[in-house]
């Protein structure tokens, strides 16, 4: 994974419990073969895609309306209205129930994560507000250093499958987008963990994701290259014009110096912009610390 994945300081930290957790004697669970599904089940990363199915069945279940607009089809703020009302109910099922009094701030981020049920629109906010509720689950134990490959390629790539459905489903309007300059309408964090993988890949060079066979063959199992594919169906043209920042990125020799440019560009495209961050809530999970003077 990039640099900028979660870490531990120390192992010593790693094998703390968290805070304020309450204990229990330890009993058995699992007395017959059917009980494997309970443990199977139990799992948070398993229970992170349910929440996420859910919010997929959801749009099935609410259909675009009619409307004059091409963009921005109003069925969203139906959607969305679901999600604001069950948020804490879908946390819940994720967060055990000592650990419940966290579940209202979390879900904040659950709901930030989607898009603006005003504009219609969704960006690289609402991305990040999906990163920072995971690091919320990660923060009070749910989830543990372990997890931090299924964290990523296994629920964020599905939550990014549930926002590309959004986004064709509803019509959403990017949130932000820098047009031609920017490196994509939507999304940023999966081209920096997409890159990651690829790193020290014998045959895949950063070339090759402008080439639509190399795509077509392999976006199924990497992340950078399933957002070429998107792009590519979204939009029309000449890819070079279309998406020049991508363009220039082909042109970098390797996969750890497109990730490492890719993390830069992060922070300052999306982290220390304003219009980015002015939406981002904080709380005591995820705080702000005064400056010193």
């Amino acid at each position: 994974m990039a640099e900028s994945e979660w870490q531990p300081e120390s192992p010593e930290e790693a094998a703390l419990p968290p805070p304020h957790q309450n204990f229990m004697i330890p009993k058995k669970e699992i007395n017959m073969v059917p009980d494997m599904g309970k443990w199977k089940r139990s799992q948070p990363i398993e229970k992170l895609i349910d929440l996420l199915n859910t919010l997929d069945r959801w749009i099935d279940e609410t259909p675009p309306v009619d409307q004059p607009s091409r963009f921005g089809n109003k069925a969203f703020r139906t959607w969305y209205t679901k999600l604001d009302q069950g948020a804490e109910n879908l946390v819940a099922t994720v967060v055990p129930s000592e650990l419940s009094d966290a579940i209202s701030e979390v879900a904040v981020y659950l709901k930030e994560s989607v898009g603006n049920s005003t504009r219609i629109d969704y960006g690289t906010g609402h991305e990040a507000a999906f990163a920072a509720f995971l690091c919320c689950l990660c923060k009070i134990g749910v989830l543990r250093v372990d997890d931090q490959l299924a964290i990523v390629f296994k629920v964020f790539n599905r939550y990014l499958e549930v926002m590309r459905k959004l986004q064709k489903t509803y019509r959403m309007e990017p949130a932000g987008s820098q047009g031609v300059w920017g490196l994509d309408d939507f999304q940023f964090l999966p081209f920096i963990w997409g890159s990651s993988q690829l790193i020290d890949h014998p045959n895949l060079e950063p070339r090759h994701f402008v080439d639509e066979k190399v795509v077509n063959e392999n976006h199924k199992d990497f992340m950078f290259l399933e957002c070429i594919l998107f792009i590519t169906e979204m939009k029309t043209g000449p890819f070079a014009e279309h998406s020049n920042q991508l363009w220039n990125i082909s042109a970098v020799p390797s996969w750890a110096k497109v990730n490492q440019g890719l993390i830069r560009m992060y922070k300052a495209e999306c982290l220390e912009k304003f219009p980015v961050i002015q939406h981002f809530k904080f709380g005591s999970l995820l705080s702000i610390q005064p400056v010193a003077s």
